[in-house]
């Protein structure tokens, strides 16, 4: 009997494993879709504010979309991609076979999905067996964006800038003090940059102020007097194109680090004009250096041109 648990349990290891691969030749296509998502990238975008101990409960096998660091063996769907893997899952499949009990897998939980921090064996096992549920320890991080277990890695990227954005419009009334919806960024945490931004020019347009001016006042200073020069100057050089999948806001931030590096460098006060055109020919030239500077400031996806 206990041969026939063992030869049953490699069966379902290889039947497992055979998906993996059919799922990750039909989500060609789409591979972040068939991959496991790494927790702590996810983390790292949603940002958390604190964390709470739900005890145990069911959790729905479909609702596991990561995990914390064994995202490379498993697919999304929780099938073992590796064969070092057999070992320690036929091992499992075998106590189900004798219908020994399991302890708690213990997971995260973030936005609506779970990441496993500890029992991604027990999944993957639950899930090819067909599974709906499983008991997990579960500690919640709170987080205010609700995440699908559809998306992708980017897709939070995406949905993080969009609340990123939907919280600074409402918080300083962007559109309706600037007249337009002109703040559009391919990464997140730029419009705490750009809040900033406005906080430091409104402490300079206090200097000559015999009361402190409002938020609101600075915001439309800053975006007439700052924002939209640099936005034409970008234009003038014709930037963006040098950066694909940027926007005009992007090179706002990148072209103003550039310019107070020039200022600093020369000790003296530059036209914004010349530091476009000086980030252009850098740009150009494509300097190792440059783009690393680029990159240590507002993170990788700068591309060469």
């Amino acid at each position: 009997m206990a041969d026939d648990f063992h030869t049953q349990a490699e069966r379902d290891f290889y039947k497992a494993k055979t998906k993996a691969l059919a799922s990750r030749i039909f989500g060609i296509l789409r591979p972040s879709f068939t991959e496991l998502m790494p927790f702590d990238q996810a983390k790292q975008l949603i940002k958390p504010q604190s964390e709470t101990y739900r005890g145990v409960t069911a959790v729905r096998l479909e609702d596991i979309a990561g995990s914390e660091g064994r995202y490379r063996d498993f697919n999304r769907f929780f099938f073992p991609k590796r064969e070092h893997l057999k070992a320690r899952w036929t091992g499992i499949d075998e106590l189900q076979y004798r219908d020994v009990i399991l302890p708690p897998v213990v997971l995260y939980e973030m936005g609506g999905l779970y990441f496993v921090r500890d029992g991604n064996h027990r999944v993957s096992v639950a899930r090819a067996k067909g599974q709906e549920f499983i008991d997990a320890e579960v500690i919640s991080l709170q987080s205010e964006i609700h995440l699908d277990p559809e998306m992708s890695i980017q897709d939070i990227k995406r949905a993080v800038i969009e609340y990123e954005k939907e919280r600074f419009y409402r918080e300083t009334n962007y559109v309706n003090v600037v007249g337009t919806d002109d703040l559009i960024f391919s990464e997140p945490g730029r419009y705490d940059t750009i809040r900033e931004h406005v906080l430091v020019h409104k402490y300079f347009l206090n200097q000559n102020m015999s009361e402190e001016i409002p938020f609101h006042q600075a915001l439309f200073s800053w975006h007439e007097n700052v924002y939209q020069p640099i936005c034409q100057a970008i234009d003038a050089e014709n930037l963006l194109s040098l950066f694909p999948g940027r926007t005009i806001s992007d090179l706002y931030l990148f072209l103003v680090a550039h310019w107070d590096e020039l200022k600093r460098k020369f000790g003296r006060f530059v036209e914004i004009g010349e530091a476009a055109e000086s980030f252009k020919i850098q740009t150009k030239r494509g300097r190792r250096g440059f783009f690393e500077y680029v990159r240590k400031i507002f993170g990788d996806g700068i591309q060469k041109k």
